[in-house]
């Protein structure tokens, strides 16, 4: 991307890396403004689980595309694409710098890349197939895909609800694989001179501990009982969106009678760890500059970092 351009900067990383912190650090020394990339914190009133920056951090620097929609909603990489593009238009008029900071690395890949030529969603349709999943079971529709689409079925667990159910649309509306729509990519050149940095762990074993940390932490901050007010609150099942988050998932099964306090905590630190390997993949994939998150100067070599990068 051409010098000409304005900067914009990404801190990606996997969960419990510690995005926040640096993006506040950054604050404290340029002039930005904050971006969620998190796919749980657009939700309004999931607040606990989703770790979201607390009243002091909104105060000291603005954070956009938190509490977006309601956990009855959905929401998708293109939107927070055309979100983060306007919002991004916005601070650099202001003559800040916009951060974003997340884990949500396919709103990242959305936003680099532009995004493929999908068929929009189809309520009518998605209803149907959730009618037949409520009939015949999620592995039945999975089974069903297989025939249809089997590259990406083989890439999908029976269970995974949302994709299998997002496949099995995209076949139906196009006669053809997801793999056929995917190739139909726009490239949509990203008008910003992208700084990037990822946070990734030195010691795997040292991040598990900072996830079980901060699930035990969720816990005693009332996990279980920001889901029951949610559950009083909203029209709520547990194969919405909001309701698949890591957290909320085994906190719904926990309310259910399926487990009880010990699988809640075991099961939860678990899907937590297996997020964050998956957002290590992806990381990467990416190739981008890294720090070391477990690096007490953290903040101060990510300021140093993007300061030089912005020729500070």
């Amino acid at each position: 991307m051409s010098p000409a351009h304005p900067p914009a900067i990404f801190v990606l990383g996997p969960t419990a890396s510690g995005k926040t912190a640096v993006a506040m650090a950054l604050a404290e020394r340029l002039p930005v403004e904050a971006i969620s990339v998190d796919s749980a914190q657009v939700y309004m009133d999931m607040n606990i689980g989703t770790a979201k920056p607390n009243a002091a951090m909104l105060a000291a620097c603005p954070h956009y595309l938190i509490d977006v929609i309601t956990p009855e909603e959905s929401y998708s990489a293109a939107r927070f694409r055309a979100d983060a593009l306007r919002l991004m238009a916005d601070i650099t008029a202001r003559g800040r710098v916009p951060v974003l900071a997340g884990g949500t690395m396919l709103y990242f890949k959305a936003l680099r890349e532009g995004l493929s030529d999908l068929p929009a969603a189809d309520p009518e349709l998605r209803r149907e197939i959730e009618e037949e999943a409520r009939r015949h079971g999620w592995p039945a529709l999975h089974v069903q895909l297989a025939r249809l689409d089997p590259d990406t079925a083989a890439r999908l667990k029976p269970t995974d609800a949302q994709r299998i159910q997002r496949a099995l649309e995209v076949v139906r509306l196009t006669g053809a694989p997801l793999a056929a729509s995917l190739a139909r990519r726009s490239p949509e050149p990203l008008p910003y001179r992208v700084i990037a940095l990822a946070l990734v762990p030195s010691q795997r074993s040292a991040l598990h501990e900072r996830i079980a940390r901060r699930f035990d932490a969720m816990l005693a901050a009332g996990l279980v009982d920001e889901l029951a007010m949610l559950r009083r609150k909203y029209r709520l099942d547990a194969a919405l969106p909001s309701m698949r988050c890591v957290g909320y998932r085994q906190a719904w099964d926990y309310l259910e009678g399926r487990s009880d306090r010990t699988a809640l905590r075991e099961t939860g630190i678990a899907a937590t760890r297996q997020l964050a390997k998956r957002q290590l993949t992806w990381l990467r994939a990416m190739a981008l500059p890294t720090l070391d998150c477990l690096r007490p100067d953290l903040a101060a070599a990510a300021y140093e970092h993007v300061a030089r990068e912005l020729g500070r």
